[in-house]
C-alpha cells in the first residue's frame, strides 16, 4: 500500500518553541507509511522576509495540489498572524477539495479572538469551519473552539502534545542543593518574573538550599536586571535558549521544574520535564489541569500568586519524599503521551479523513 502523502504547513524548524518541538517530533519519528512534505510558512527574520516566505509557501502548496502530491493538508496554527495566514491556506485546500486538518497550539487564542472586530471573527470562523478535522490540546480548548468558532463537535479532536520518554532517569536522592528549572519564553505570560520574585520572598536559609536556572528567549535582559535588583545573582542563573542536548542535561540535573504561566495550550517543556521524572510546580491554565493532578503528580498554584508559588517551592525544598513521589508519578502520567502512541492516533485521524 502506498504511503499517505501529507503536506504539512508550519513554522520553520529553525525557530524555537512548542510548535516546532511538536513538528520535529512528528517528522523525526513518523513511520514509512506516512510521507510528509514540510512547508515553512513562518521563518525567522524581518517582516519582509516573512511575507516572502509565506508567498513562497502558497506557491509550493499550489504546486503540490496541482500535481496530486498531497492526500491531505496538516496545518499547525497559533494566534494573531498565524491564524490569518492559515485561514488562507485552509481555504486553498478546501477549494482543491483536499482534507484539511487544522492543528491549533495557541496559548491565548481566546484573548486574541475576543479583541477582534466582529467581521474578522466571522472570517476566521467561516474559514476554519472548512477544515475536515480540528485538533486541540485539551477538553477545555475543545469547548472553547466549538462555542466560539461554531465548529461541529464531531470535527474537533483532543490530541494532547506528544513527548519522547527517556529510557532512564536519575535517582535524585540526597540532593544537597535543590535545583529549580524554568524552560521557555522569558516574560510575563509564562510567569518568569513571578518566579524570580517568589524565590526572592524565601528566607535566606531556604535560598541557600536552592538554586534556580531560567533558560529561554524573550525578555532575558529584563530578567537579569530583576535578579541584580533583588540581590539574587548567587542563586539564580539566566541562560539564553538552549539546544536539545543542553536541555536534556539541565533536565537530568534538575530536581523541580517550575512553569507559573498565565495562559497555555499544553506546554511541551512541562511534558518533557514530567517525562524526566521531575516534580513540577505549575498553574491550572489551558490543558495543564488535565495532565497535572494536585499533590499527586505535581503542585498547582494560581497564576500571579507569588506567595503560593514561594510556599510550593519551599515545600519541595523541605520534603524529599514529596519531590520524588511527585516526580515518579509525573513520569507515569505522561507515558501515555509517548510519541509512538501519538503517531498511532494521528495516523487514525489521517486515515479517517481520506477514506
Amino acid at each position: 500500500m502506498s504511503p499517505i502523502k501529507i503536506t504539512m504547513l508550519g513554522e520553520s524548524l529553525e525557530r524555537q518553541g512548542g510548535i516546532v518541538s511538536v513538528e520535529k517530533l512528528i517528522l523525526k519519528e513518523t513511520t514509512s507509511d506516512i510521507q510528509i512534505k514540510h512547508i515553512t510558512t513562518l521563518p525567522n527574520g524581518s517582516t519582509l522576509h516573512k511575507v516572502l516566505v509565506f508567498l513562497q509557501a502558497i506557491g509550493e502548496l499550489f504546486w503540490n495540489l496541482l500535481n496530486q502530491r498531497a492526500d491531505l493538508i496538516h496545518i499547525h496554527v497559533s494566534e494573531r498572524g498565524s491564524a490569518f495566514r492559515h485561514s488562507i491556506t485552509t481555504l486553498i485546500g478546501w477549494l482543491f477539495q483536499k482534507p484539511v486538518i487544522i492543528h491549533t497550539h495557541s496559548a491565548d487564542f481566546h484573548l486574541f479572538y475576543s479583541k477582534l472586530p466582529q467581521l474578522l471573527q466571522q472570517w476566521l470562523s467561516w474559514s476554519f469551519c472548512k477544515c475536515s478535522r480540528f485538533i486541540v490540546l485539551s477538553d477545555s480548548w475543545k469547548k472553547f473552539y466549538i462555542a466560539n468558532l461554531g465548529l461541529k463537535p464531531e470535527k474537533v479532536i483532543v490530541l494532547p502534545n506528544p513527548v519522547k520518554i527517556p529510557a532512564s532517569i536519575p535517582q535524585r536522592i540526597d540532593s544537597k542543593q535543590i535545583f529549580f528549572l524554568f524552560l521557555g519564553r522569558i516574560g510575563e505570560r509564562k510567569g518568569a518574573f513571578d518566579l524570580i520574585k517568589a524565590f526572592a520572598s524565601m528566607r535566606v536559609a531556604q535560598q541557600s538550599q536552592a538554586k534556580l536556572v531560567i533558560a529561554g528567549d524573550g525578555d532575558v535582559e529584563q530578567a537579569r536586571s530583576l535578579i541584580t535588583t533583588l540581590n539574587l545573582i548567587d542563586y539564580i542563573t539566566i541562560l539564553d535558549w538552549v539546544d536539545q542536548e543542553k536541555r536534556d542535561d539541565l533536565l537530568t540535573k534538575a530536581d523541580v521544574f517550575v512553569l507559573p504561566s498565565y495562559n497555555e495550550g499544553l506546554p511541551m517543556a512541562l511534558l518533557e520535564a514530567m517525562s524526566w521524572g521531575l516534580a513540577v510546580i505549575t498553574t491550572p491554565v489551558g490543558g495543564i489541569p488535565e495532565i497535572v493532578t494536585p499533590n499527586q503528580n505535581g503542585l498547582l498554584v494560581n497564576p500571579g500568586n507569588i506567595q503560593q508559588l514561594s510556599e510550593a517551592m519551599q515545600s519541595l525544598i523541605a520534603d524529599e519524599n514529596l519531590r520524588i513521589s511527585l516526580g515518579n508519578n509525573a513520569r507515569v502520567r505522561v507515558k501515555q503521551l509517548d510519541i509512538n502512541n501519538y503517531l498511532t492516533s494521528l495516523r487514525s485521524i489521517y486515515t479517517a479523513v481520506i477514506n
